[in-house]
């Protein structure tokens, strides 16, 4: 018998707090799994009866972009602009991205002050792009599935604009997690801690009953600090075995089906 979640949130909550980071660089070379010392300043606890014993634990939380879905942003979005990368990196004004993760600003003033010089650019064109771009990273969709028809509570924590919902229309994954911690309607950002802590306070349950899974060390590392198991993804095969490590059930045969 399939357990129930506790919820049924599929998309993000009310925003809280701000904080500010720089919109992140090409990204580091990555690692497959993080064993840290928990930070005991930012410990978090929950108590026993807060906890939903019926749940199947531990609980999922994944990173969208380049742990599930390809990120255009990388890939596309330079030759949209008609320039490499370093050059767009140095044009975009600083914090404009980093404000509309943060839902503090909508799509229509990201585009008045996307660049440093104020230039205008098709609004449309770039989010066409960017659906275009959207799509399942290789062998990810098959293990969603398979954690998935395995019972896991699987949620979204993820850096991500309001654009989350395009991704949605595109790719449903819905079916296999629910939206429920985007930076955009929290107000936070990884790594901020403050997002980690609220992810915790909101699904009620211990820090170590999470594992969360990334493509970025730094956000990873922040996991492991308030005491969640972190995994950082490299590729879906390399994440299959570090979930198994932990004791996760993945169904081959389930999977199997799944793709035929």
């Amino acid at each position: 018998m399939k357990v129930p979640h506790p919820t049924a949130v599929w998309f993000p909550l009310k925003p809280t707090s701000l904080s500010s980071y720089s919109y992140p660089s090409p990204k580091p070379m990555k690692m497959s799994l993080i064993n840290l010392k928990i930070n005991t300043n930012a410990s978090f606890t929950v108590s026993a009866a807060a906890q939903d014993t019926n749940r199947k634990l531990p609980i999922l939380l994944f990173d969208i972009m380049d742990t599930i879905v390809r990120d255009p942003f990388y890939h596309d979005v330079p030759a949209f602009f008609g320039m490499p990368m370093k050059e767009l990196l140095e044009c975009k004004h600083p914090t404009a991205w980093i404000e509309f993760e943060k839902g503090i600003i909508d799509e229509v003033e990201l585009a008045r002050k996307f660049f440093k010089d104020g230039r205008s650019f098709d609004l449309e064109g770039l989010k066409n792009c960017m659906k275009r771009g959207y799509s399942y990273i290789e062998g990810v969709e098959e293990l969603l599935h398979a954690l998935k028809q395995n019972c896991y509570e699987i949620h979204a924590f993820t850096n991500y604009p309001i654009w989350y919902k395009m991704i949605e229309d595109k790719l449903k994954i819905s079916r296999y997690l629910s939206w429920t911690f985007c930076s955009c309607s929290s107000g936070k950002r990884k790594p901020d801690l403050n997002f980690y802590l609220e992810v915790l306070n909101l699904l009620k349950v211990n820090p170590a009953n999470c594992i969360f899974i990334d493509d970025r060390l730094r956000n990873v590392e922040a996991a492991v600090e308030v005491g969640i198991i972190g995994l950082h993804f490299k590729n879906a095969h390399l994440l299959r075995q570090d979930l198994s490590s932990k004791g996760i059930e993945i169904s081959e045969e389930k999977n199997q089906e799944h793709s035929s």
